[in-house]
């Protein structure tokens, strides 16, 4: 039985869903790589909200999913951009997302990471000393939490900034004071625009060699750095230079079966926006590579890259509308509404595009409720079937 689905130059399509999943297995703990997987929240359907309005989450369903995550082997990355820190996801609502997961993730023995930013800060206070202050505020509330902590790049210091000692001065003042090793992030300026020009320059060489004098400075306490610049030389150039025993966990959403393979000289671990809707499969692809099989591993892997390149194309930022929108198929929460109304940021053939790609690859664990679901999407907007 086909499905009409909408094609980019207007007209339908037929297309036949997939009868059955992908067979995946839970199992042991990965051996020979460090994967996270970032991941998104569930919104409150039935709050009364405007895309103004502090987010509104459900947190049974935003937990539960980290739970799906931690089933599998993988980590979770927590109140990261696919979190929709700072498009949807205030402060506090992160603060929250924080402390709930933390405390699950201990209940359960999950692995998980947490974003320390300056995102409580307003326009109006945009000095050093305040930009200190909020991330030191924010990583305080993610230690006491338990967790490890991810220093993300932060708005307000790529505004106030005015040259690589800045960078300098406060990434040394936040690692002196890191209890344990922290992971660096580096999100590009794809991800965010308000990025660009991050550690002193908007050349991408001048950058690199600050952010890795940062890391010489305190390599004790970097225990690694999370790269998404959507270059691959570019991430295998840095990771060579990092001092002994500071990982790279790539960030590439359209590079990573390579990237995590590696070469003779070395790999990449990950921390993947694409790994929330890749999960199973993901961890499946990893527990291959510990046996040593790398063709195995780029075998499973390798055909989800037209999936994620799909969800990531420019606009890069609203990647995590589709990501929302394939955990919605899959099952994981009952309804497509994102914190801030995010679900309006994609097209009606994006999505259909994303439902055929996700299908083909088997990551429904039930292909009819993904259909019918595709189908019910495709009534709202008009298309009969």
């Amino acid at each position: 039985m086909t499905i009409q689905l909408p094609s980019p130059d207007g007209g339908l399509r037929a297309y036949e869903p997939r009868a059955e999943p992908l067979a995946v297995t839970t199992g042991v703990p990965f051996t020979s790589r460090t994967v996270f997987s970032a991941a998104h929240v569930v919104a409150d359907p039935y709050a009364d909200v405007s895309p103004d309005s502090p987010a509104a989450v459900d947190w049974d369903a935003t937990l539960a999913f980290r739970r799906h995550l931690w089933s599998h082997g993988l980590g979770v990355a927590e109140a990261m951009d696919t979190a929709q820190r700072g498009m949807g996801l205030d402060w506090a609502g992160a603060a929250e997302l924080i402390r709930r997961s933390a405390a699950e993730a201990k209940a359960v023995g999950g692995r998980i990471a947490c974003g320390v930013g300056t995102d409580q800060l307003t326009t109006a206070d945009g000095s050093l000393a305040a930009i200190r202050a909020a991330y030191e505020e924010q990583l305080a509330l993610v230690e006491e939490s338990g967790a490890q902590a991810i220093l993300m790049a932060s708005r307000a210091l790529a505004a106030a900034a005015t040259g690589p000692e800045d960078y300098l001065e406060v990434y040394g003042h936040l690692l002196r004071q890191a209890t344990e090793p922290v992971v660096l992030h580096w999100l590009g300026p794809m991800f965010d625009p308000a990025l660009d020009g991050y550690w002193g320059s908007s050349d991408l060489d001048a950058a690199t060699d600050t952010f890795l004098d940062v890391i010489a400075a305190h390599p004790d306490k970097v225990d690694g750095i999370k790269v998404s610049l959507l270059d691959a030389q570019r991430e295998v150039d840095l990771r060579r230079r990092l001092p002994q025993g500071v990982r790279c966990y790539t960030g590439d959403d359209f590079n990573y079966p390579e990237l995590i393979a590696g070469d003779e000289k070395g790999f990449s671990h990950a921390l993947l926006g694409i790994f929330d809707p890749l999960g199973p499969l993901a961890a499946e692809a990893v527990r291959v590579l510990d046996t040593g099989d790398t063709n195995g591993f780029r075998t499973l892997l390798d055909p989800t890259v037209e999936l994620s390149r799909h969800l990531f194309q420019t606009p890069t930022r609203f990647y995590k509308t589709g990501v929302v929108f394939l955990a919605w198929l899959a099952g994981h929460q009952s309804h497509f509404t994102m914190v801030g109304g995010l679900q309006s940021a994609r097209s009606l053939p994006h999505f259909a595009r994303a439902y055929e790609l996700a299908d083909g690859l088997g990551l429904f664990p039930d292909p009819k409720l993904a259909e019918e679901r595709m189908k019910s999407l495709l009534a709202v907007y008009g298309v009969t079937q």
